[in-house]
């Protein structure tokens, strides 16, 4: 079993360093770069939409790369590990299970949505027959 009940330092920005910082921010800078060169090119016709998308997801990884080096992305990666560590513990229900749970669920709606269309054919009698006739 994986327990980890001691947080890591510098978890949140606030305890990060300078250079973390700077990090995050220049990982940012490259992505809107990337971005703001897609936009840039979208009206220049010797620039083909493929090599501008390839020009955003070169900038994505970089950014990617770059605030991975952070040690609020050590942090994401370290949880993403212990996700997927998680994920294989995780039982899945059979086929037979899901469709029997799914047959239950089916039977279920349909009895409650009979009763209550039941209920409202009887409150709808009540008020438009007896109701509305007591009062003229």
């Amino acid at each position: 079993m994986n327990t980890k009940a001691e947080q890591t330092k510098g978890a949140n920005l606030k305890e990060a360093g300078a250079a973390d910082i700077a990090k995050l921010v220049f990982a940012v800078l490259v992505l809107v770069a990337g971005v703001f060169a897609y936009s840039w090119f979208s009206n220049d016709a010797s620039v083909p939409g493929a090599v501008r998308l390839v020009g955003v997801l070169v900038a994505l990884v970089a950014a990617l790369a770059i605030a991975a080096t952070t040690a609020l992305g050590r942090r994401v990666r370290s949880f993403l590990g212990e996700s997927q560590f998680e994920m294989r513990k995780v039982v899945w229900p059979s086929r037979d299970e899901t469709l029997k749970t799914t047959g239950i669920i089916i039977v279920v709606v349909i009895v409650l949505s009979l009763l209550l269309g039941v209920i409202d054919l009887i409150l709808k009698s009540v008020v438009l027959d007896w109701l509305l006739k007591l009062g003229s």
